[in-house]
């Protein structure tokens, strides 16, 4: 289940891309697919270890075009081990709500990201996360460790981007079925995954996903703008300017 448009995001064959908090590796796995090289870092060793085997599978079976890189790293996405002007392209989704810093971690996105280089970051929608905030406090912090810790707005996430020196542009909404799923799972208790009609509902979701019938499809299509689980904003990093260039903008000085 993918959160994030490729097309949008601009990722073309070859291209170097961070998936930052990659968790089970849903989007790693994908770029690796469509023969970009890919970094998928977190900070659950075990979560990497899983990705790292799946993207060995992949390679075996020649699931990923020859000659594309996939690699794990551990690390904090506060404070990222790599240099600025790294990457083509950034993945950060699901991962913004979890951080405390969270103008950290967009700073650091913003300074590994190239030049001209593109990032998509998905965060939980406003209003369906509001109903589960208001459902049960083991949704979220501090009532639960690594829970959620802010409810972003559009303008927020705009706003914390647009701080870090990137250009926000494109949004869209997705994942509109999994709201009404999150807000039962709130209402029976989180972990409560035995619930019946939790179950019931799981299975709707994973029929859903793994068919894809055009009733569901268009009806997801037409509920995202509004139940959208799933927030994904697109931001660009500016070209450098030239001194060249800013010599010609700056004023004479007398």
């Amino acid at each position: 289940m993918l959160t994030v448009d490729f097309h949008r995001l601009g990722l073309e064959p070859g291209d170097l891309i961070l998936d930052m908090g990659a968790g089970a590796g849903r989007h790693a796995f994908e770029v690796y697919r469509r023969g970009a090289h890919i970094i998928a870092l977190d900070y659950s060793l075990a979560d990497l270890k899983d990705v790292s085997g799946l993207f060995a599978a992949m390679g075996t079976a020649g699931e990923a075009p020859e000659g594309t890189v996939a690699a794990t790293v551990n690390g904090d996405g506060t404070r990222l081990p790599f240099p600025d002007d790294t990457f083509d392209h950034i993945i950060c989704s699901e991962v913004m709500e979890h951080i405390p810093d969270d103008s950290a971690a967009a700073a650091e996105l913003a300074r590994v990201l190239k030049p001209g280089g593109s990032l998509a970051v998905t965060v939980p929608t406003w209003l369906p996360e509001k109903v589960c905030w208001a459902l049960n406090d083991e949704y979220h912090a501090p009532f639960v460790e690594g829970g959620h810790v802010r409810i972003f707005t559009e303008a927020t996430l705009r706003k914390r981007f647009r701080d870090a020196g990137l250009k926000p542009g494109q949004v869209h909404h997705a994942h509109a079925l999994h709201s009404p799923y999150w807000w039962l799972k709130c209402a029976v208790g989180p972990t409560n995954d035995a619930n019946p009609l939790v179950q019931a509902y799981h299975r709707l979701l994973v029929w859903d996903i793994t068919k894809a019938p055009k009733l569901t499809r268009w009806t997801e299509k037409v509920l995202n703008p509004v139940l959208g689980k799933s927030l994904v904003l697109y931001a660009t990093k500016p070209l450098a300017t030239s001194p060249s260039k800013q010599a010609r903008r700056e004023p004479a000085r007398a």
